[in-house]
């Protein structure tokens, strides 16, 4: 879309939330005539206006968006805040291409692909390929809160990574939220700053269920989603349609807790049960639709309720965002535990006990696999590796490896404390490269806006104002939330401990998904690429399919590397 003069021609994927309280304010700052309703024609009257920083701090939305200025002959190029939507930048023979997805870039003439090294050694170890990096060598992620300005000049150099990091400018910094939140703790009634949340929360839910067609809720049953539920049936006067997966294995199925929400809200509800044949059936299609490696096992319930949501809805709403705002992931509480023993060793004190565990963890088997994966937190050489070995999907491969690599700098955050650094790390990576990369390829495979009232740059900037009490009361995490949460539904419909979206991968292992493991696993190029080379995939294999241990979250990366090899090399 052009701008009204011509100056500006925009691509853009997203949705701003306050176009409407920004079309109003173009209006009457410089009286703007409208040719049509679009969010993308606001962005184009702001950029116009208000040049691109002004823009990019008054806008509330996902997005991303390539837009080039005529007068000035430059590129911009820009992301939300959180990272709910992708951009991918390329120095691609002999241009700077940009796309929401590889696919689009790996269709460029003179295109040559690859793997980075780098990127390969955190995709084995986490299960995803972190900012600034894609799996591709000279192709880049944005990261969120940046946007880029890029003229022919840039065109005649390839940067590498920390470069590449050096020319994002960045609009919205979440460390600088989140020491001004640290700063200004919230003090005295806890009940007045759940009021004060309650009312950010449910501005954001309504700004996102704005839409001319019908709008959905994706339920899980726990507080997360129950309570975006909630919300959402006060801000709209249409029955609220809720979406829940289930599971025949009872250890991980929550579509009953999801069931008992709905009917107590009086949704409009749908649930799927998904078994290991419906996973058999998705997993050919996993490395098409996430077209870099990926490999959170809760992508396949997260692509079947996606796809049933959109059978009904065109837009849906998530809780997503809310564990790593509000300390609701069991890993923190079990990293708080380990540090407090961890803590008080030495530095070569660890050392020499993770040496000795490593050595007995030869041994194979269950208990030599919790050893190898004990010894790699015991190593940590201080907190964030602690907490990083706790998050990672593989013990076997060092983080060492990680020194020479360029992530984002992730400082220190002073009087922060052990609890507020965890989340402060989940937010700046974990989420926008896990959790949002997931649920966005899911949703957008199958044409779903997912919208995460959570993640709102207002209620992210509050919820670093409350004390660590409210958020942990020493047992569980969302104290303050769940007094929102409770407001609107009974205390015994929610209040159970959390199992998050978990699958019976190990079971369908060896089970249904048994022969598409084996075949994968059989490659021989997929064992001599970097960082692969000395793990024993055949061994791993052979101990998880007799049951002597779980294997399938370590083997999962490589399954899915391997699926996605042979999908776009």
């Amino acid at each position: 879309m052009a701008s009204a003069s011509g100056r500006w021609i925009l691509t853009y994927n997203g949705e701003l939330y306050n176009h409407r309280v920004l079309r109003r304010s173009l209006e009457r700052e410089h009286r703007i005539r409208w040719n049509g309703h679009s969010d993308s024609e606001v962005l184009l009257a702001a950029l116009e206006c208000w040049g691109v920083e002004a823009t990019l701090a008054r806008s509330n939305g996902m997005f991303a968006f390539g837009a080039w200025d005529r007068e000035k002959h430059c590129l911009i190029l820009a992301r939300d805040r959180m990272g709910e939507k992708p951009l991918y930048v390329g120095w691609i023979a002999g241009c700077i291409s940009f796309a929401s997805e590889l696919r689009a870039l790996r269709k460029i003439p003179g295109w040559e692909g690859g793997i980075e090294s780098e990127a390969l050694h955190f995709f084995l170890r986490y299960g995803y390929v972190p900012t600034p990096y894609s799996i591709h060598p000279h192709v880049f992620q944005l990261p969120p809160g940046t946007w880029l300005r890029l003229t022919l000049n840039d065109v005649r150099s390839i940067p590498d990574a920390p470069t590449f990091l050096s020319m994002a400018i960045r609009y919205w910094d979440l460390r600088r939220v989140v020491l001004q939140g640290l700063d200004k703790r919230i003090e005295g009634d806890m009940e007045r700053a759940a009021d004060t949340l309650e009312s950010l929360l449910a501005d954001s839910v309504r700004l996102r269920v704005d839409a001319d067609v019908p709008v959905g809720t994706i339920l899980s049953g726990g507080v997360d989603s129950s309570l975006i539920a909630s919300l959402m049936r006060k801000a709209t006067t249409e029955r609220v349609r809720t979406f829940t997966i289930g599971f025949m294995e009872e250890d991980f199925n929550e579509a009953p807790y999801a069931k008992s929400v709905a009917t107590y809200l009086g949704t409009e509800h749908t649930e799927w049960c998904l078994t290991g044949n419906d996973a058999l059936d998705l997993v050919p299609r996993i490395a098409e639709i996430y077209d870099e490696p990926f490999a959170d096992p809760s992508q396949l319930p997260t692509l079947l309720v996606t796809r049933m949501a959109r059978t009904q809805v065109t837009v849906a709403l998530s809780g997503d965002g809310g564990d790593e705002l509000f300390f609701g992931y069991q890993r923190y509480f079990d990293v708080l535990r380990m540090w407090q023993l961890l803590g008080r060793l030495p530095a070569h004190g660890r050392t020499i006990l993770a040496g000795a565990l490593r050595t007995i963890g030869v041994i194979g088997g269950h208990t030599g696999f919790r050893l190898q994966r004990l010894a790699a937190r015991i190593a940590a050489r201080d907190f964030d590796d602690l907490f990083w070995n706790r998050s990672a999907f593989n013990p076997f491969l060092s983080a060492q490896v990680e020194e020479n690599c360029h992530l984002p700098p992730l400082e220190s955050l002073p009087e922060g404390g052990i609890i507020n650094r965890m989340r402060y790390l989940d937010q700046a990576r974990y989420l926008p490269d896990n959790i949002l990369t997931k649920v966005d390829r899911a949703s957008m495979t199958v044409g779903l806006e997912l919208r995460t009232p959570f993640l709102d740059h207002r209620v992210v900037a509050f919820s670093w104002r409350i004390p660590d009490a409210w958020l942990f009361d020493g047992t569980t995490g969302k104290a303050l939330l769940k007094k929102i949460l409770y407001r609107h539904i009974p205390k015994h419909l929610v209040d159970r401990r959390k199992k998050g979206f978990d699958i019976p991968l190990d079971s369908w292992l060896r089970g249904p998904l048994r022969q598409w493991m084996g075949d994968l696993l059989a490659s021989e190029s997929l064992r001599h690429l970097p960082h692969v080379r000395g793990i024993d995939l055949e061994r791993l294999t052979d101990e998880h399919l007799k049951g002597q241990a779980n294997h399938g979250f370590t083997l999962w990366p490589f399954l899915m590397l391997e699926a996605w090899r042979q999908a776009h090399e």
